[in-house]
């Protein structure tokens, strides 16, 4: 299979496969790179989401970045599994923006819980250093739908099972191993991550969308990094006053009968006019127009 073809593959594939994807290539370069370098601990604790509070000051990404790096292969294996079957479920009823809403503030409500509970409790997670994992914002799509849908039934082995069963029987599970197991952070951010889910879906169904706040704030950054169009950025640069008797005759005038100022005003029309509508809303005569006045000059 051609790079072009997986491109291809990779840009038409859900959100959930995409960050199946992500997680999975980041976890093996993590890898590569610990086997070749033997560097990869210290790239990874500066991604890794630290206990003490003056350490995240220091690196507060990582309050997002620790739920895309994972400790081995059943870690990730079963986190990526649990969210291609879940995340499937959701993007049944919901669009990718919202299930992508879903996970990341659901990492980030795990990765908060956690750093709040080693600090307040110490004495329950006192052999953890770092949290790294995505079950956090996994658990924060399998309690979201299983809450927003609970009655929605799923076949395991031999048996169909409702989801709020599952939800229930997963959290049950987390809350009664946090006293003896050795990842105790780890259970508590999964606990953090189910928390937001549950809300989230709780307060939907109330019509209060708790997650818009976020997808407005991607929006603006989308906005931000994405190149403009040359044509938008030459009409923004050039500011000529023109008034719209001015225009009109300009419009319905030659390009040789025009001062070289009445030329530069068309420009500028014909230009506002490609960046609202594109170069296919002009004219035949503003084409043409616009051709001699790149000959000219």
């Amino acid at each position: 299979m051609s790079g072009t073809n997986l491109s291809y593959q990779f840009k038409t594939a859900s959100i959930v496969v995409k960050l199946i994807v992500v997680n999975v290539l980041i976890w093996i370069g993590f890898m590569l790179l610990e086997w070749i370098l033997n560097s990869g601990n210290i790239i990874t604790q500066w991604l890794s989401l630290p206990t003490h509070l003056g350490r995240l000051l220091i690196q507060p990404w990582s309050l997002l970045t620790y739920a895309f790096l994972h400790g081995g292969f059943w870690h990730i294996f079963w986190n990526m599994l649990i969210l291609y079957w879940f995340g499937q479920i959701v993007l049944n009823l919901f669009t990718e923006k919202r299930f992508l809403t879903i996970y990341l503030l659901g990492a980030l409500a795990g990765g908060v819980f956690f750093v709040v509970s080693y600090n307040l409790f110490p004495v329950l997670i006192e052999s953890t250093a770092y949290l790294i994992g995505a079950s956090a914002a996994v658990r924060a799509i399998m309690i979201f739908i299983a809450t927003y849908t609970p009655n929605t039934e799923v076949r395991v082995i031999f048996f169909n099972v409702k989801l709020w069963h599952i939800g229930v029987f997963v959290i049950l599970t987390d809350l009664i191993q946090i006293p003896s197991s050795d990842n105790a952070g780890g259970l508590l951010a999964h606990v953090g991550g189910a928390i937001f889910g549950f809300v989230y879906a709780q307060q939907l169904q109330k019509g209060n969308d708790i997650g818009i706040w976020w997808e407005r704030l991607a929006d603006k950054v989308v906005a931000l990094l994405k190149p403009r169009p040359r044509s938008e950025k030459k009409a923004k640069m050039k500011t000529v006053y023109r008034n719209k008797q001015t225009s009109n005759s300009v419009n319905r005038s030659g390009s040789n009968s025009l001062s070289k100022s009445e030329k530069q005003i068309r420009v500028d029309t014909i230009l506002d006019k490609i960046s609202k509508s594109g170069y296919d809303s002009l004219s035949k005569e503003d084409k043409d127009f616009l051709f001699k006045a790149g000959k000219d000059n």
